[in-house]
């Protein structure tokens, strides 16, 4: 049973960085690397949305609001994906999930403040 598990999230003053992680077990490496994987974020009273995207050829692609300031990237030997995110603002408070193969993680509390 696939499972995904993210982690890193916490509170950062505006301008800050933090790095996000997503682990998938339950597969293999070389099945966890033939699929896309994707991070989300809902803040309250917003709908989900996409903030990045990396397929299994590493085609990427952002949503316009961060652009230049978060990366995605994918460890293959480690069935891990990243979301490093630099120049944090308090809009991108939210609840970040991963999702791979229709599988959503539980989500990591991202709060920006001072």
């Amino acid at each position: 049973q696939v499972q995904v598990v993210e982690s890193g999230g916490g509170l950062v003053q505006p301008g800050g960085s933090l790095r996000l992680s997503c682990a998938v077990s339950g597969v293999s490496g070389s099945v966890f690397s033939i699929y896309g994987v994707a991070w989300y974020r809902q803040a309250p009273g917003n709908q989900r949305e996409l903030v990045a995207r990396i397929t299994n050829g590493g085609k990427i692609n952002y949503v316009d609001s961060v652009k230049g300031r978060f990366t995605i990237s994918r460890d293959n030997a480690k069935n891990t994906v990243y979301l490093q995110m630099n120049s944090l603002e308090p809009e991108d408070t939210a609840v970040y999930y991963c999702n791979i193969m229709g599988v959503w993680g539980q989500g990591t509390q991202v709060t920006v403040s001072s």
